[in-house]
């Protein structure tokens, strides 16, 4: 070391020392100039005066400045000399200040290296002090920092480009959490939505997914494809403006992790494409869309025929395909011209489009042929309805030039999968029925499989004479007895209609009753058996002396009318019967429809005095806590559960399930299909409170049921 004797000196000029010390001195020191001299930076001592007079400088200097020590001990340059002369103010108020605290410092500035370049340097350092407390010198430690500070403002100048870049693309600039919250983003991005700040964007969307995406499930598809594959490309999707209006955006973007691979952020740009798509989608539309009614055309149907019956498959339904041929169509394009030939088309279109469901298709082959393909189908009567439908509508009279037109059309129809499996036999097969409608004489549909057109015609003969079975008093009403279980009387009975017609056998109610619901005579006939089952209660009343409960089904559809509850209290009045002795049941699919005006219209008919029940418990959708807040006195368990209890033991924990349930809210439970022994006696053993079925009675006419009811009560 430079600038002052060395402490064994000056020990050694004062005073004796022991040998052994002095050599251990001279150890210590030179170790400590070891040290020192190779630390990376310089190690000084300077007296705390105007000059900053060095009184003590490591050999370190040498390396930070280009001087050597002795060059500033003896003053012959001084550090603020090679200082930068805008840094020299800055660095002593920071050093004088922090003294003044009597608190370290740490400062970074600029030098001018004896080789003629600028340096950095961080000094770090703190005063020295007298007896008397006095600030008498400065220690410090000053490094060389111009590797990192260089670095720094390369990261800066890097930073300011890329945020220029950021700032002023073209394209929206984003980071996104993984749960869909903007974490950055560009103005580009906010003008791209709409929004006319960051701020404004910022406030708005909180939920990428639920706000952003016109499908939410496009944000799952994004996440999906970014844990595959780390990122996307050219994502597409459809997304809402600030103002509700819709756009198409391409997303590319990657994901961000840190060093231990765990997910930060999502990173990317997105583009306005909406243009480009339109254009698309127009030029699309001309190639599968008819040019004069703006029906889908040729190329679209097979396109579209083979996706219907991939959904076929998938949901095991069925699928028509209607080839429709317009019969009076060359007659008038012959009379009226090419003209009216073609406005009568358009109308015809927009007829046949407003016959079928969204989840139809109508196309046009060309000329006045259509093709319907009707999706989704489990029923013959289903597809029945439609044709019907489309025959009436064109046959509508139409207006072309001041003239009115009646067209009429024949319809051919195939089935899938029951005719054929493949798109060019199912239409070869609708175009031969379409045929055959023509030979017989037009205006009508005929099915491809002559076992369908038999079907049809049977449903077509069921419902015309279910119109005239109320008229002609071909109903009637049969009683199946309920039984208690725990005492074994008749407890009441459940009033079932029976269609016999003249000279004929029964009708099941199978049979005619999905018929009645589907064309609405359920009403009347649901009317009719109300009103007779309450007389016929009365006269059962009058003639065994008891006040027996009679139970009445109340289908959805009835359930729906407004005016149900007027209905009851007339049929009430109009016989004379205790309200009391009428129970209604009405099945739990009802409860699918407006719960709270189903509770209403319970309770109205509650206020009657009426029994209520809710048939086929457990089949249905019911809201459990909707149940509680029903007027119900009975719960009855679907037959379902209880037929096949001796094959089917798993059973057995919903029927103890439903039997609790219903007397944890003071309710009766009863069981219908009772059919053996063994059913009778679980039921009793797990406490339902009433059953009903053929191991005890099937149905009977009103007059054997006085009979067993006489009987039953010689017995009690």
């Amino acid at each position: 070391m430079i600038g002052q004797p060395g402490l064994l000196q000056i020990a050694a000029s004062r005073m004796y020392i022991n040998p052994s010390l002095q050599a251990k001195l001279e150890n210590s020191e030179r170790m400590l100039k070891a040290l020192l001299n190779n630390l990376d930076g310089m190690v000084y001592c300077c007296l705390y005066d105007a000059d900053w007079t060095m009184v003590f400088v490591g050999d370190g200097c040498k390396q930070l400045t280009g001087y050597d020590a002795q060059a500033f001990v003896s003053s012959e340059i001084c550090l603020e000399a090679i200082t930068i002369p805008e840094d020299r103010e800055p660095v002593n108020k920071a050093i004088g200040d922090a003294i003044s605290n009597g608190k370290r410092f740490a400062v970074e500035y600029r030098i001018i290296h004896a080789d003629g370049r600028t340096r950095w340097v961080s000094e770090r350092g703190c005063p020295l002090y007298d007896d008397n407390g006095e600030v008498e010198a400065i220690e410090g430690f000053m490094q060389d920092v111009t590797q990192r500070k260089l670095s720094e403002v390369a990261a800066r100048d890097a930073e300011e480009r890329y945020r220029s870049i950021f700032e002023n693309a073209l394209e929206g600039i984003y980071q996104t959490t993984p749960d869909g919250h903007y974490l950055n983003f560009n103005p580009a991005l906010a003008r791209i939505y709409g929004y006319e700040s960051a701020v404004d964007l910022v406030c708005s969307i909180s939920d990428i997914q639920q706000q952003l995406y016109v499908d939410p499930d496009k944000r799952q598809e994004f996440i999906t494809l970014m844990n595959v594959h780390g990122q996307v490309s050219n994502f597409e999707a459809q997304v809402y403006r600030k103002g509700g209006e819709i756009i198409w955006i391409s997303e590319n973007a990657h994901e961000v992790k840190d060093r231990d691979g765990k997910l930060l952020f999502y990173e990317g740009t997105v583009e306005d494409i909406t243009e480009r798509k339109n254009y698309e989608q127009q030029i699309e539309y001309q190639a599968t869309h008819d040019a004069l009614t703006g029906l889908p055309n040729r190329t679209l149907l097979a396109d579209r025929l083979q996706q219907y019956i991939g959904i076929a498959d998938r949901y095991t339904s069925k699928l028509a395909v209607a080839f429709v041929d317009l019969d009076q169509f060359k007659l008038i394009n012959d009379s009226m011209g090419h003209h009216a030939g073609d406005e009568l088309l358009k109308i015809m279109a927009a007829r046949l489009a407003s016959c079928v469901r969204e989840s139809d298709t109508v196309v046009r082959l060309g000329g006045d042929e259509f093709v319907l393909l009707l999706t989704g189908l489990h029923k013959i009567e289903d597809i029945s309805e439609s044709m019907q439908r489309v025959l009436s509508s064109v046959a509508g009279p139409c207006t072309i030039e001041d003239r009115d037109f009646v067209v009429s059309c024949s319809i051919g129809i195939s089935i899938y999968p029951d005719d054929a499996r493949d798109t060019t036999t199912l239409l070869k097969y609708a175009d031969s029925a379409m045929y055959k409608s023509k030979q017989s004489g037009r205006n009508n549909f005929q099915f491809y499989t002559d076992e369908l057109n038999q079907r049809l015609m049977e449903r077509l003969d069921l419902e015309y004479r279910l119109r005239l079975a109320l008229e002609n008093e071909e109903f009637l009403l049969h009683y199946q007895p309920k039984l208690a279980l725990v005492s074994g009387a008749i407890c009441g009975a459940e009033a079932l209609i029976r269609w016999q017609p003249a000279g004929e056998s029964m009708i099941s109610p199978a049979s005619f009753i999905p018929i009645a619901e589907e064309t609405g005579l359920i009403e009347d006939i649901g009317l009719w058996v109300l009103h007779e089952a309450c007389r016929q209660a009365v006269k059962l009343n009058r003639l065994y002396g008891r006040e027996l409960p009679i139970a009445v089904n109340v289908s959805p559809r009835q359930f729906r009318q407004s005016d149900l509850v007027s209905m009851v209290r007339s049929a009430l009045l109009n016989s004379g019967l205790n309200p009391a002795c009428l129970e209604l049941e009405i099945t739990e699919s009802s409860l699918v429809h407006d719960t709270g005006s189903f509770i209403k219209t319970l309770q109205e008919l509650k206020n009657l005095g009426v029994g209520l029940a809710i048939d086929d418990f457990g089949t249905g959708y019911s809201s459990m806590a909707y149940l509680k807040d029903f007027p119900v006195d009975r719960l009855k368990i679907d037959q379902v559960f209880v037929s096949n209890l001796e094959a089917e033991p798993s059973n057995i924990a919903i029927l103890k399930a439903i039997v609790a349930l219903g007397h944890s809210l003071n309710m009766k439970v009863i069981a219908e299909g009772v059919e053996t022994a063994y059913q009778k006696a679980f039921l009793l053993g797990i406490g339902c409170d009433e059953m009903q079925g053929y191991h005890f009675s099937k149905p009977l006419h009103m007059d054997t049921f006085g009979k067993l009811l006489s009987d039953s009560c010689l017995k009690n």
